[in-house]
């Protein structure tokens, strides 16, 4: 039997995952990865200490499968849609202020472009039609001409721009082939015209790249899962404690692994499911809601479509929340009861997501009752602005509701009140697709902060839609190691590969009653907050003008 290893570079961390041909995962491991704040929205990452971090996962996972380098056929890689920065010889280039080489990578969440993108989306540019008509700071183009205007000098030095993922294959094999998803989701690739749109880069002002044929961003472009280069490289392959000439696949972002790791399985009966009436929701640091379509769909606010970025030959519509899991972090840090909580939650061997999950169960006589603990607190949790489908990075987190309280009970009730205004986030991204003629009736849930009951049962009731489960305990994983079963030609293609490794587990169905009406009364204050929010905004930004 051949084995697969799955690569994955989330925002925390690198996660190594070695997979047998049904899609078992038989062993895996884990690095930190370092990260820089500074002030004006600036998040930085080294590309040398990701790779660090990538070579020991895979040997404390191949250790822990208990496999051999022969066996392993093949290799995928995600990671987070970062831009790198890559010199003369693959040295770092400098992306900040701190002129620091090292530092070489614009971490997705970093917002330091936000004068960027406002710009560029002021152009009305058609090419704004496949990001649902406003591109966002999280993208490429606002942060190269960010680099462009503010670091003239490392923008020249840079020899190539990847996304992370592509910079991953590039370092494993030398190709520098990209993917059609990195391209197309962040770097405004039309990819059903297999083209960039050279008007776009000379109207918002990077027509040094469109002079250069696009040469340092990407001209060989191909399907995530086709085979790189020849394989690992030598001296990947020593680093990585691998052989030579593995078969390595064109790389994912790390959500839309998730999405293939997730979706189109087969359920708990073995019956094949339907991709295009399931919404893929990755919900981690930041969250990501996807679903395909056989044909192009535009939906405002809503990122996409975008050709054969996930699934071959399908459009794509992209979602989300910039802050969920991190959204969720912020929050509980302001009640006052957090720091005993943790220390409680610590003695007994528990995260302090857990020990409140516990805290929740206790309080509410059945699980369909939850909600009415945090009837009466809203919370919109949009600390990072709007990514979808509002596409409003200046919008930010509203509370309302909180009373004197300090106890565990009420960090409790605030804990619960923001997975509700997150799963609204996403009934909202639901609706979004539901007006464009996109239904959904299932939610695919994945990542690290979905992993809880409450979780899942609060999405499931807040949204009115069955929410399923994958399997796999690590479906971006897997949906990496999809990749190199591919690339490795164990399979023709995507679809057989999600057909002999991906399954679909525990589903959870919305309650209806009185949980219903409470979520149902609840949506509506989180549209009104939203609204407000934006009035303010606007009130105060009117005065500060004139001042």
């Amino acid at each position: 039997m051949a084995f697969f290893i799955g690569i994955d570079v989330g925002t925390g961390s690198a996660r190594a995952g070695i997979f047998d041909e049904a899609g078992r995962l038989v062993g895996s491991a884990k690095r930190a990865i370092a990260i820089w704040h500074e002030a004006g929205e600036i998040v930085e990452q080294s590309s040398s200490d990701i790779w660090r971090a990538v070579c020991e996962s895979v040997r404390e996972a191949v250790q822990a499968a208990s496999v051999t380098a022969d066996e392993i056929a093949g290799i995928g890689f995600d990671a987070t849609c970062s831009l790198v920065a890559i010199g003369e010889g693959g040295a770092p280039v400098a992306v900040g202020p701190s002129g620091d080489a090292e530092r070489n990578i614009i971490v997705w969440m970093d917002h330091r472009a936000l004068d960027q993108t406002r710009r560029i989306n002021a152009s009305g540019h058609r090419v704004l039609s496949y990001v649902g008509g406003a591109i966002s700071p999280e993208m490429e183009t606002p942060k190269l001409l960010w680099l462009a205007e503010n670091m003239p000098q490392s923008f020249a030095a840079a020899v190539h721009f990847f996304d992370l993922a592509d910079w991953l294959t590039y370092r494993a094999t030398g190709s520098t082939a990209r993917s059609t998803c990195t391209l197309t989701c962040k770097w405004t690739y039309l990819a059903h015209e297999k083209r960039f749109d050279e008007g776009y880069f000379r109207q918002i002002g990077l027509g040094m790249l469109a002079d250069e044929g696009f040469a340092r961003i990407g001209t060989e472009v191909v399907e995530p899962g086709t085979p790189l280069g020849k394989g690992l490289s030598a001296e990947a392959a020593a680093e990585l404690g691998l052989r030579p000439g593995i078969a390595v696949g064109a790389a994912l972002i790390d959500a839309h692994a998730g999405g293939l790791g997730s979706v189109g399985g087969r359920d708990a009966s073995g019956a094949a499911t339907d991709a295009a009436r399931q919404l893929a929701y990755i919900f981690g640091t930041s969250a990501c809601a996807m679903a395909t379509t056989a044909d192009p769909e535009f939906v405002p606010g809503v990122w996409g479509p975008y050709f054969s970025a996930m699934l071959p030959g399908l459009w794509l519509n992209e979602g989300g929340q910039s802050a969920a899991g991190a959204a969720i972090d912020h929050l509980v840090t302001l009640h006052p009861a957090t720091p005993a909580a943790r220390i409680k939650a610590g003695e007994e061997g528990q995260s302090l997501f857990a020990y409140l999950e516990e805290r929740i169960a206790a309080l509410a006589d059945r699980m369909e009752e939850t909600v009415r603990l945090a009837a009466e607190i809203q919370v919109v949790p949009e600390f990072l602005g709007n990514r979808s489908p509002k596409a409003e990075p200046d919008a930010r987190g509203t509370i309302a509701g909180l009373d004197l309280s300090e106890n565990t009970d009420s960090l409790a009730r605030l804990y619960l009140a923001g997975l509700c205004g997150l799963s609204y986030g996403a009934r909202q991204i639901v609706e979004a697709l539901a007006i464009q003629g996109i239904e959904i009736d299932t939610i695919v849930l994945s990542g690290g902060a979905g992993q809880s009951a409450l979780v899942r049962q609060t999405l499931a009731d807040a949204t009115g839609l069955v929410v399923a489960v994958p399997e796999a305990p690590e479906p971006v994983l897997l949906g990496a190691a999809i990749l190199g079963a591919v690339a490795a030609g164990r399979f023709a293609g995507t679809g057989e590969a999600i057909e002999a490794m991906s399954r679909l587990g525990n589903e959870y169905r919305p309650a209806g009653g009185l949980s219903r009406r409470i979520h149902d009364a609840k949506y509506e204050i989180f549209l009104s907050l939203q609204d407000e929010d934006r009035r303010s905004r606007a009130l105060i930004g009117s005065v500060l003008a004139g001042s």
